[in-house]
């Protein structure tokens, strides 16, 4: 089909129209329906919310979210209840698809205890708390932000509160400039501490 019309008119199954009109201006504008089940709206730009399939986070070293679209611009973390075998603080890793990425954070969570406030800093992760225990439990969400396309840097900010021995909270802020798209984000914490309750889960968008 050549390019003769400036808005094209789409009937309804039963009744009504939907019509696509071309801006009247010089340049290429391109919209792209993302993949997916569901109804999608347009405004100006991807404005899909998608959620991951939720992962109990009961076993294993590592809880791995991978294939995220090239599209997302957003990305929520969100915990129920997790905790870990021993001592050590729960992190986010990210990545590219050739994997996560280890170093070039820039990260600091606050641990919040009544009056109490102690900043906990780190190169390595993305730091989900300052301090924990074996007994610990989180909840709580994580947003990631993309900051711009062509450096593939995100930004990390969000609130935890912990439960099960004192009642923490936790302020957490980041970032992170990715060698590629981000393609898999990791849930983890030193290696060999094990999750062992709760359940964990994005919504990417």
């Amino acid at each position: 089909m050549g390019d003769f019309m400036s808005s094209m008119v789409l009937s309804g199954d039963t009744s009504g129209t939907v019509t696509v009109t071309v801006p009247a201006v010089a340049g290429t504008n391109t919209v792209t329906i993302p993949a997916l089940t569901g109804t999608a709206v347009i405004s100006g730009q991807n404005s899909a919310i998608t959620a991951g399939t939720a992962q109990a986070s009961t076993s294993g070293t590592s809880i791995d979210f991978t294939g995220i679209p090239s599209w997302v611009k957003r990305i929520t973390v969100m915990f129920n209840g997790v905790s870990l075998s021993g001592t050590s603080s729960p992190n986010i890793l990210i990545g590219p698809v050739a994997g996560v990425e280890s170093t070039g954070y820039v990260s600091n969570a606050a641990s919040i205890l009544g009056s109490t406030v102690v900043n906990t800093n780190s190169t390595t992760n993305i730091l989900l708390s300052g301090n924990s225990a074996s007994a610990a439990t989180y909840q709580g969400s994580v947003v990631l932000t993309l900051l711009n396309a062509t450096g593939n840097i995100w930004t990390a900010q969000g609130a935890l509160s912990r439960a099960g021995d004192f009642a923490y909270s936790y302020l957490i802020s980041g970032s992170k400039s990715l060698a590629g798209t981000l393609s898999i984000v990791r849930i983890t914490g030193n290696g060999t501490d094990t999750f062992d309750a709760g359940s964990i889960n994005i919504l990417y968008e």
